[in-house]
C-alpha cells in the first residue's frame, strides 16, 4: 500500500545483506525492496526443503528475481562465523558492496526456565545475540563505504517489565540482547551508519507463528506486509535517523497510512498484540507533559480493586439476552489468591446467569487465573488477549468463544 506514496524506486541498486530471508518476514522484507531493483542477498540456512517449513533460498531467490529485484542466495548458518564471512565477501564481489543489512533471523522457545533444554537456550543465544553481533561486525567495514547505509534488526523496545521475562527467560534476553546491539551500535557508529529495530504491534502470521500458535491463529494476526512496508519505511530514510526502536504501526501511521484493515489477515477479526508491548507504551497516549515532563497517567495511589463477588454482580446485573444470543458459551473461572476459587458466567441458558460455583452445565471454556488479574481483566486494565499471552490467564477448551467473551468485556467496562 505503499508504492502511491514512494513513486521513486528509491532502493534501485542498493545492496540488502537480509539474514533468514528464505520465509517469513525477511523474505516480504527482501520482496519489497526487489519491487525497486534492490540487490538482496539471501543469507539463509535452508538450502533443501524443510519437510514443514516452506521456502529455501533458491525459491525465494526466484520470486525476487521475478518482483524485479537481484538475487545472491548463500547458505548462511549465522552461528558459524565463517559462513557469514563467506557470504559477505560473496556480496561485495557480486554486488560491489552492501548497503543495508537486516538482521532478522531469529529463535524461538516460549519456555521456562526448568524446560528449556540447554541445546534451546544456547540455539537463542547463537542466532539471536551472536549472530546479529557477528553478521553486525563482519558488513560494518562494507557499510561504512555506503552512501546511506543502514542495519535493522527484528527485534523489540527493550521493556523491563518482569512480565516479559518470567515465562520465557532465555528468549526474551536473546531478543533483547539483539535491541541492545542497536543501542550500542547505533551510538558508536553514529553519523557513519543507520541502526534501528523495528518490531511490530501485532502477531505476524508466518510459518513460525503457524507452529507456536497452532492452525487459526493467522485470523489474529496481520500480514507480514505491514513489517515490509516499515522496514521500507527505515531504510529510505537518511542515516541520520538512527537509534530507534520503530513499532510498525506507530510508524505508518506517522507517515499518513489510516487504513490497517489492509494488513489483516481477517479484517475486523480481534488481533492478538505482539510480545514486549505493554498496552500504554504503544497506543501512542501522550504520556509527557506539556513541557516534556513524563506524567503518570493515573494520578494518586491506585483505587482498591473491586473484589471479585463485586465484579460478578455487576456482571450478573448486565446480563441481557442480547449477550447470551450472540454469545452461547458458559465460561468457568479457576481463581486463585484472594477471594480465589470457582466462578462462572452462562451466556447460553436462556437469561444468562453469573455467580460462585461450578455453572448450572458443562463450561465451554475455563479459565485459570489470580483473581486480582480477573477484576483487572473486567475492568478494562487488563486485555485478555495480553494476559493470555503473557500466561496470566491459562484457557482450556474452546478459543473462539473466549475471543468473544473478549467482546463482551469491552462492552461491560463502562458499567464497571
Amino acid at each position: 500500500s505503499l508504492p502511491s506514496t514512494f513513486p521513486f524506486r528509491k532502493l534501485a541498486g542498493c545492496t540488502l545483506f537480509i539474514t533468514g530471508a528464505s520465509r517469513g518476514i525477511g523474505k516480504a522484507i527482501a520482496l519489497k525492496a526487489a519491487k525497486d531493483g534492490a540487490n538482496i542477498v539471501i543469507a539463509a540456512k535452508t538450502a533443501e526443503p524443510h519437510p514443514t517449513l516452506p521456502g529455501t533460498i533458491y525459491t525465494a531467490a526466484a520470486e525476487i528475481e521475478a518482483a524485479g529485484g537481484k538475487a545472491l542466495p548463500c547458505v548462511v548458518n549465522v552461528r558459524e562465523e565463517q559462513q557469514i564471512i563467506n557470504a559477505v565477501e560473496k556480496a561485495v564481489k557480486t554486488f560491489g558492496g552492501i548497503d543495508i543489512l537486516v538482521n532478522n533471523a531469529s529463535a524461538i522457545s516460549l519456555t521456562g526456565t526448568l524446560e528449556t533444554e540447554t541445546k534451546k537456550v544456547n540455539l537463542m543465544m547463537d542466532v539471536n545475540v551472536r549472530g546479529t553481533y557477528l553478521t553486525s561486525k563482519t558488513c560494518l567495514p562494507h557499510l561504512r563505504k555506503s552512501r546511506n547505509p543502514h542495519i535493522l534488526n527484528l527485534s523489540p523496545p527493550m521493556n523491563l517489565n518482569p512480565m516479559w521475562f518470567k515465562n520465557h527467560c532465555a528468549y526474551t534476553i536473546s531478543k533483547y540482547g539483539m535491541s541492545m546491539c542497536v543501542l550500542g551500535m547505533a551510538e558508536e557508529f553514529r553519523g557513519e551508519v543507520a541502526v534501528n529495530a523495528l518490531w511490530p504491534k501485532t502477531a505476524i502470521h508466518t510459518a513460525a507463528m503457524d507452529m507456536l500458535g497452532g492452525s487459526g491463529i493467522e485470523k489474529q494476526c496481520r500480514k507480514t506486509d505491514i513489517l515490509a512496508d516499515a522496514a521500507y519505511c527505515i531504510l529510505t530514510k537518511p542515516k541520520s535517523f538512527t537509534g530507534n526502536f520503530i513499532i510498525d504501526e506507530v510508524l505508518l501511521r506517522e507517515e499518513g497510512i489510516k487504513d490497517f484493515d489492509v494488513y489483516a489477515i481477517a479484517p475486523g477479526h480481534p488481533l492478538m498484540p505482539d510480545f514486549f508491548l505493554d498496552e500504554k507504551k504503544v497506543s501512542g497516549s501522550q504520556q509527557e507533559g506539556p513541557d516534556g515532563a513524563k506524567v503518570k497517567t493515573e494520578s494518586g495511589p491506585a483505587k482498591p480493586l473491586t473484589p471479585v463477588a463485586e465484579t460478578f454482580r455487576v456482571i450478573q446485573g448486565a446480563m441481557s439476552e442480547e449477550y447470551v444470543r450472540t454469545t452461547q458459551g458458559v465460561f468457568q473461572f479457576e481463581l486463585s489468591g484472594d477471594e480465589g476459587g470457582t466462578w462462572y458466567i452462562d451466556l447460553k441458558t436462556k437469561g444468562g446467569s453469573a455467580g460462585s460455583g461450578k455453572p448450572p452445565v458443562t463450561a465451554d471454556v475455563v479459565m485459570s487465573m489470580s483473581s486480582g488479574d480477573f477484576v483487572k481483566m473486567f475492568t478494562g486494565k487488563l486485555k485478555p488477549t495480553l494476559a493470555f499471552m503473557s500466561g496470566k490467564l491459562k484457557i482450556k477448551g474452546n478459543m473462539a468463544l473466549a475471543i468473544k467473551l473478549e467482546k463482551m468485556l469491552t462492552q461491560l467496562n463502562s458499567k464497571l
